[in-house]
């Protein structure tokens, strides 16, 4: 996974895999039928141990405010813990290499739009006002991209305390549109 995520998708070798997976060539290719094979099960692997606790921030545990104060946070912090790992693998690696495979173009869209969902569902739980302006579904797109934006922002250098006042306005954005 950290391959994949610090040199992306293209820089990261079959045989750089295998010496890290301590596997022969042939495994790999039976194991997960080649490279693109591995990269979505590191993908799913990821979904599992990283973003899953970064939705789960959500909620609800709190107000609206302290639960999306709580994501980003949390967003920012995955984005920005590891130098050999900025950003994010879906966001970052993942789309860079949607446009050429119809196979990640679908994973990455099937990714994003598991994300707005999960958001949408936490802003619907927050009584979000029938005549809004904006309704939820728009509204969990926007704080996906803010998200996905921030990570973008962590793969080209920007440290936490960079990110955090952009999360903030997020924040208080959407709070305002949900009242």
């Amino acid at each position: 996974m950290k391959i994949f995520w610090s040199a992306g998708y293209d820089g990261a070798s079959v045989d750089m895999m295998c010496r890290a997976m301590n596997m022969s060539r042939a495994s790999l290719y039976q194991s997960y039928g080649g490279k693109d094979g591995l990269f979505l099960a590191v993908i799913a692997h990821y979904i599992e141990t990283r973003i899953a606790p970064v939705a789960a921030a959500l909620g609800p545990h709190g107000s609206l405010e302290e639960d999306l104060t709580a994501f980003y946070s949390k967003v920012v912090q995955l984005a920005t813990a590891d130098p050999a790992t900025p950003g994010c693998l879906i966001s970052c690696v993942l789309a860079d290499v949607a446009g050429t495979n119809l196979a990640f173009r679908e994973e990455l869209d099937r990714r994003f739009y598991a994300l707005e969902v999960r958001i949408g569902e936490r802003l619907r739980h927050a009584r979000w006002r029938a005549d809004a302006a904006v309704p939820p579904p728009d509204a969990a797109g926007l704080a996906a991209a803010t998200a996905r934006g921030l990570m973008l922002r962590a793969r080209s250098g920007q440290s936490a305390k960079d990110l955090m006042p952009i999360a903030a306005a997020a924040v208080s954005a959407l709070v305002r549109m949900s009242a």
